[in-house]
């Protein structure tokens, strides 16, 4: 799995999901419960993570949905 997206927006999470839901692209998002240990401050960023056979078309499905400027430097 590669990380593709890291942010404390948790509505933004929740849209690039629903994308990769949509495009059956295999995901999953870390640190989505660490609000809890932080006192919900929103400090501690969720990560995006998706496939390694999956991450070009991810990185395409996200920078089609312009959110290009989200996206985690590609590092191969």
């Amino acid at each position: 799995m590669k990380e593709i997206l890291r942010t404390n927006d948790a509505v933004l999470v929740s849209a690039v999901t629903a994308l990769l839901d949509g495009a059956d692209i295999a995901h999953m998002v870390l640190d989505q419960n660490m609000s809890v240990l932080e006192g919900s401050l929103g400090v501690l960023p969720r990560r995006v993570l998706v496939a390694d056979d999956e991450l070009a078309a991810a990185r395409q499905l996200l920078t089609d949905a312009g959110l290009a400027h989200e996206l985690r430097p590609h590092n191969p």
